[in-house]
């Protein structure tokens, strides 16, 4: 599977990127549908499943989807970039200690080779309501993002060059933006992309 770039095209969908961001993407994940919909539906709907449900039948489908998707970027990226490149998940919207605190970001990026410099730059300091929980209205903005996301300092070392921000669904932009006024301002000199598993999209029939 290949990778495909956010251009001119479909930025409008995520009206929190700009010109010079960078970002690819696997699916198109449609919002408004369920599982059943469509395959990036169906992936990212195990991906959602909740750590503190783990003893469930079902959750077996999360697993295996985290590893499918380390697969799947192992196949889709340059092995060279992976070298030198530092990968950061985005953290989840439960704060290390939480019941539901989820690593799967930091899972698949780990998954996909041995070796890789894989850290959690960036770390939330409270738990918050997951986006796909509350309507569009309840969503953490930028700002609120940017008062909860702080640079884990002992990570630091050495100064990243390249950084390729991690998450399972481009959306509006929120996080990836907050993600990448956070790493900018502590390495302005780094080059920050966007790795996503899918970007949301809306169903024909859906009024913005």
């Amino acid at each position: 599977m290949r990778l495909s770039q956010i251009d001119a095209a479909s930025r409008s969908d995520h009206y929190h990127l700009t010109e010079d961001d960078e970002c690819f993407y696997f699916l198109e994940y449609t919002s408004g549908r369920d599982y059943s919909f469509s395959k990036a539906n169906d992936i990212i709907a195990n991906l959602k499943k909740k750590p503190s449900n783990r003893d469930r039948a079902d959750y077996k489908y999360k697993l295996k989807v985290i590893q499918q998707a380390s697969n799947t970027f192992r196949g889709a990226l340059n092995s060279e970039w992976l070298n030198q490149a530092t990968l950061v998940p985005v953290p989840g919207s439960k704060a290390v200690g939480h019941p539901d605190y989820d690593d799967r970001i930091e899972q698949i990026c780990r998954g996909i080779r041995d070796g890789l410099d894989v850290r959690n730059l960036v770390v939330q300091r409270e738990s918050t309501v997951a986006s796909h929980e509350v309507g569009a209205g309840g969503r953490a903005t930028v700002d609120e993002l940017l008062e909860l996301y702080e640079i884990h300092e002992g990570l630091t070392a050495p100064t990243p060059t390249d950084i390729a921000i991690f998450d399972d669904v481009l959306t509006a932009g929120t996080h990836f933006r907050a993600m990448k006024t956070v790493l900018a301002a502590r390495f302005p000199n780094a080059r920050i992309t966007g790795m996503f598993i899918a970007r949301r999209v809306f169903p024909p029939d859906t009024e913005l």
